[in-house]
């Protein structure tokens, strides 16, 4: 009998352990494979960790992995990832919007021979106007600016097969981002539709700064794109200064200017919105490579049931 590594990031979601402990017992009750289940604490704040241990002391089929702090949802998917054996591994979140329901639907597309089955969310009206333009802009950003294509909705709830873990447990970069990583890497591929379930408990973790940061990792991941707009950026500036010069000129001979306006404005105008869009660009990818010359570990464990 195959066996399955379910691994399930959480950042203070103490009331819905129990919840998803549920879900994926009933459901492996149905189906003929053994399963492991990782749960990975992010350095929860609550008693996230104690409720974990407890359904763990009961249940050898229940595993933990706990940080030492809060290292951010990608690098507690890598965690789980490395320590996965299974035949393959299916990666969700821990607030119960990944329906455990699905997960029959993808072990069905792996038994199919795919490689890596990955979820589309489909939203419908169950979230704001701003928050789905928002997200639709940054796929057809990442599109525009990456390599890498990606289906709007694509998201972290995905199943990936043994051959698959076995290359993700390789990468040692920054700034994981693994929606990208996965699509980047190759190997078959098959996206499956849901509609995300509504959160019991608590609320999203995920803040309009932490979305907009994690848009500008994945684009700075998968692309030298932004690089090339910052040259761009420097022609349209320099353009837009000579169109702007004969304005200017006449000004000054013929207008009445204080004496000096002309050049300092025209100085300030150029060289300041040319140097901070270009300098900002490079420096988020000198950033990058200060980060990984660190060969600092992408996480801390402080304490685990896996060996």
């Amino acid at each position: 009998m195959r066996t399955v590594d379910i691994i399930v990031p959480v950042f203070n979601e103490q009331e819905n352990i129990g919840c998803l402990v549920n879900a994926i017992r009933q459901i492996f009750a149905k189906l003929n494979y053994n399963y492991r289940l990782i749960i990975v604490d992010d350095g929860s704040k609550d008693n996230t960790f104690e409720v974990i241990k407890a359904f763990a002391s009961t249940d050898p089929r229940i595993n933990y992995i706990s940080f030492s702090r809060n290292f951010g949802h990608q690098n507690a998917l890598k965690a789980g990832l490395d320590k996965s054996i299974g035949d393959c591994a299916i990666s969700l979140d821990g607030d119960m919007q990944h329906p455990p329901e699905l997960i029959p639907s993808l072990l069905g597309k792996w038994e199919e021979g795919y490689d890596v089955v990955y979820t589309i969310r489909q939203e419908g009206g169950k979230v704001g106007r701003v928050k789905r333009t928002t997200s639709g802009w940054f796929y057809k950003v990442m599109n525009i600016m990456s390599e890498v294509k990606m289906e709007e909705g694509t998201a972290d709830f995905r199943l990936v097969s043994k051959k698959v873990v076995d290359v993700l447990r390789d990468f040692t970069e920054h700034e994981l981002f693994f929606r990208g990583l996965v699509k980047w890497m190759g190997f078959s591929q098959v996206g499956i539709e849901y509609v995300p379930n509504e959160r019991t408990w608590g609320r999203s973790k995920y803040t309009l700064h932490k979305m907009i940061r994690f848009a500008l990792q994945g684009i700075t991941s998968f692309s030298t794109k932004p690089l090339y707009v910052a040259a761009y950026l420097g022609f349209f500036f320099s353009l837009a200064t000579l169109l702007y010069l004969p304005y200017a000129l006449f000004s000054y001979y013929f207008g009445s200017t204080i004496s000096g306006w002309t050049s300092v404005i025209v100085t300030i105008a150029f060289f300041g919105g040319l140097q901070l869009c270009i300098l900002g660009i490079i420096g988020l990818y000198l950033g990058k490579v200060f980060m990984q010359v660190k060969h600092r570990p992408l996480y801390i464990i402080k304490e685990t049931s896996l060996a």
